[in-house]
């Protein structure tokens, strides 16, 4: 009397169960899936995103920047694939975890309850069985003692007394069959009851429940499907705004600000070089053909206005010493207006034409001079190693070097607010030490606030020092064409020299003071000659602040003092001046107002 469909559910329920196991387990491995996306995309990000140990490392063009913008967006989208991770941990796997040791429990409970149900019932149809049996049992022992009485009360041979013992006998079997009768009636209508119990109300009873287990585990899967849906639509609009993010990181890249960047970054300042002269190989043609003619201009420039000569220079600083004997070249240069308040030394060719002389050193005498020759003058990187050539950045080209002082200002303003900050919160604290003695000691801030007062007396010199150092490159910089403009000083005749550092200067043959000399014709020159005068001044400056001039081939000079420029500041932040008694050398170019000549130097180009 078994239930027909109970080992049927029990096989469903233990599938169910099993089912929502392994939906549990799928979503395990989702969420590990995401962690591991979520983690690879945040070692991507931390892989390709820069390394700021410094400034100058931080991403300045736009491109830089909006791929620096997508990466932080990237990893914000990491950070949702997290968040997605954590919520169907929490909301789906966790709760079908729970919900399955629970479902577990309860199909436990009701199979135990239904195999109870079946044992007592199974117990009851055993009682009545045994009550049955053995109700039939007596039965026949009744039916065989009533037939051995009547055998012996229908023997004629048998005896009274076995009579009466066969009778005993019948009547003590039907007693014992009554009373089983009796006991499997009773058993039987209990069986009854019992099963009738059974298959009407506790089996059913026990279906249903096992029945709303199921629906609850079936609607518990779809809330988990629900749920492992929603964790994901949670993040969209918050994955929408990263994606937004990039998209306007794309739209921010400026290719026209990204090219004036580049030109910002290696824009030195410096002024382009000027033409190459044309060089005339032809020129001994010329003092072949004109011999006499050389000889002629001899005797007329001796006869010269002593005006238009200079006299020779003592102590002069040439490159190994003193100047060595130098061969004429002519250079065929055209018809043009004068250069200078005094004439060049040029010569006429037979069409009209006219060429200019420049002077060129022998370069096997140069050889022999570096041997034999003085010691020059200390080149501009010899006196920036011992100067303040890398305090002031004049190591750099004029606009790079404009950069690097202005943060530097910058940042010793941000010093400099920090220290006054400082300063006010402790006389506000020595204030209320003043006001509260029991508090603190006001005498034990005077160290700090001596030291503070230094540190921003300090840090304003330092402010002063480079604002200044920022005029003068500014001033270079961006005015460099307004501040040559004519002066007192008459205008000077140039012509090309090599500098300490190996480089072309100014020069001249010549320094006129009176006005220009008007001659017939252009003379000229013998091959060789002595020629010792100075540099020639390509303006003038006066200083600003005093210089000592202790270093070797510095100048030193005095507040005011006016000295004539020869040689431009060459980026390395001196320049080359002298004073009226012709004493020479350098100054920092920091510590002068500089003026120099409008037509100093545009009339040829040196070699």
């Amino acid at each position: 009397l078994k239930c027909d469909q109970f080992d049927s559910l029990d096989k469903h329920t233990q599938w169910g169960i099993d089912f929502l196991e392994r939906y549990a387990k799928f979503v395990k491995e989702r969420i590990e899936i995401e962690q591991n996306y979520a983690k690879q995309l945040r070692n991507l990000v931390k892989k390709y995103c820069p390394k700021r140990s410094s400034k100058d490392e931080e991403p300045r063009f736009t491109s830089c920047i909006a791929f620096f913008n997508i990466l932080n967006e990237l990893n914000d989208y990491a950070g949702q694939r997290e968040v997605v991770a954590e919520e169907m941990a929490h909301r789906v796997y966790g709760e079908l975890m729970r919900y399955a040791h629970d479902l577990k429990t309860e199909r436990k409970m009701h199979l135990q309850e239904g195999r109870k149900a079946q044992q007592y019932l199974d117990m009851c149809w055993k009682q009545m069985d045994n009550s049955k049996k053995k109700f039939e049992r007596e039965c026949r022992e009744a039916e065989k003692a009533q037939q051995s009485y009547e055998r012996l009360d229908n023997d004629t041979n048998a005896t009274k007394a076995d009579v009466e013992k066969a009778k005993q006998q019948l009547n003590l079997r039907t007693h014992m069959a009554d009373e089983n009768k009796n006991e499997y009636a009773a058993q039987l209508q209990n069986f009854n009851g019992e099963q009738h119990k059974h298959f009407y109300v506790v089996i059913p009873q026990i279906y249903k429940q096992l029945q709303e287990m199921d629906e609850r585990r079936t609607i518990k899967l779809s809330e988990c499907y629900r749920g492992f849906a929603d964790s994901e639509r949670k993040v969209i609009p918050i994955i929408s705004k990263c994606l937004e993010g990039m998209i306007l990181a794309a739209k921010s890249v400026d290719e026209r600000r990204d090219s004036q960047m580049v030109v910002d970054s290696f824009k030195s300042g410096f002024e382009p070089p000027g033409d190459f002269p044309f060089e005339d190989y032809s020129q001994h043609i010329y003092r072949t053909i004109s011999d006499g003619t050389i000889s002629a201009s001899k005797q007329e420039s001796g006869k010269m206005d002593a005006k238009t000569t200079v006299g020779k220079a003592k102590g002069k600083l040439w490159l190994f010493g003193k100047k060595p004997k130098v061969k004429v070249i002519k250079f065929l240069y055209p018809q043009s207006p004068p250069l200078t308040p005094t004439s060049l030394f040029t010569s006429s060719t037979p069409n009209g034409s006219q060429f200019l002389t420049f002077s060129i050193e022998p370069v096997h005498y140069c050889m022999n001079e570096i041997k034999t020759g003085k010691p020059r003058i200390p080149s501009f990187r010899s006196l920036k190693r011992g100067g303040p050539a890398l305090e002031d950045f004049s190591h750099l080209p004029p606009e790079q070097r404009r950069k690097k002082l202005q943060q530097r200002i910058d940042e010793l303003n941000r010093e400099l607010q920090k220290e006054s900050d400082q300063k006010d919160a402790l006389n506000k604290m020595k204030d209320v030490y003043e006001k509260n003695p029991q508090m603190g000691d006001p005498g034990s801030l005077q160290p700090k606030l001596a030291e503070t007062m230094n540190n921003i007396d300090r840090l304003r010199m330092e402010i002063h020092k480079n604002e200044a150092w920022l005029s003068e490159v500014e001033g270079k910089t961006g005015g460099r064409g307004d501040r040559r403009h004519s002066s007192d000083i008459n205008h000077l005749v140039t012509q090309g020299r090599e500098s300490p550092e190996g480089s072309y200067t100014d020069d001249a043959n010549q320094e006129v003071r009176g006005p220009p000399q008007q001659h017939g014709h252009h003379s000229e020159f013998d091959d060789e000659f002595e020629d010792d005068d100075p540099l020639p001044a390509i303006g003038h400056c006066k200083a600003i602040y005093p210089f000592d001039g202790h270093n070797e081939g510095t100048l030193a000079m005095k507040e005011g003092e006016v000295l004539y420029i020869i040689e431009e500041d060459k980026g390395d932040g001196w320049t080359r001046a002298r004073r009226q008694n012709g004493e020479e050398g350098y100054v920092p170019t920091s510590y002068i107002d500089v003026t120099l000549e409008k037509n100093s130097k545009g009339a040829v180009t040196y070699i």
